[in-house]
């Protein structure tokens, strides 16, 4: 087995979901008479659990409630995507890469569990990570580390030994607190805002064994 893992993000990273999440979310909330801004999406909404940015949004709201409203959203969001469902460019050779050479890999996800079935079954993909983990297995939602210490832990290795890919700000910062380095993927931002991660890329053609090596061993 080698000595390092990647740990996957899903949503921007395993699919360019976030433009069915971003209408999913805007007619949601339009529903219950909120309008959104880009600053919105931005600084309270992208890369974090339901719980999170539920209340980011609508304040305090009842655990009941904040249920209803999560289960409504996604179901949402997978009527809306369910068409135009496919993995990002470069993803499943890579992850056979992967794969030939015994590295270890995960899923680390603000998404419920619903949808992180739904993205492996529709995709095809469930056979390339026996390591999930999703918002019902943490506290503290991203930009906190929980979820990538907790992966880094299910995998056995150190965090410093652990490749993070994130499309996120709030999930880049979760990544480097959590002590990894790492990988941004350009879906939801451009290579300028994802200046604090250690390599940037467009999709998974732009990633070689060789290229991880390089990042893992840089300062």
């Amino acid at each position: 087995m080698a000595d390092f893992a990647v740990i996957f993000d899903m949503d921007g990273v395993i699919v360019h979901t976030n433009p069915y999440h971003k209408t999913a979310i805007r007619e949601f909330c339009a529903a219950h008479n909120i309008q959104l801004n880009e600053l919105t999406f931005q600084n309270k909404i992208y890369g974090r659990t339901n719980r999170d940015w539920l209340t980011n949004v609508f304040g305090e709201i009842e655990p009941d409630v904040l249920e209803a409203y999560a289960f409504e959203k996604e179901a949402l969001f997978r009527k809306i995507y369910e068409p135009h469902i496919k993995p990002l460019e470069g993803l499943k050779e890579f992850l056979e890469l992967l794969v030939a050479n015994h590295i270890p890999r995960a899923i680390a996800t603000s998404a419920p569990p619903e949808n992180v079935d739904f993205i492996l079954d529709k995709t095809g993909l469930r056979k390339f990570f026996p390591t999930t983990l999703d918002d019902r297995m943490v506290t503290h939602g991203k930009p906190n580390p929980e979820i990538y210490l907790k992966a880094a832990k299910a995998l056995g290795l150190p965090n410093n030994k652990c490749l993070v890919i994130e499309d996120s700000l709030s999930g880049v910062t979760a990544g480097r607190k959590a002590g990894s380095k790492v990988i941004g993927v350009t879906t939801t931002h451009s290579a300028e805002e994802l200046k604090e991660t250690n390599y940037v890329i467009h999709d998974f053609q732009d990633l070689s064994l060789t290229t991880l090596q390089q990042i893992l061993d840089n300062p």
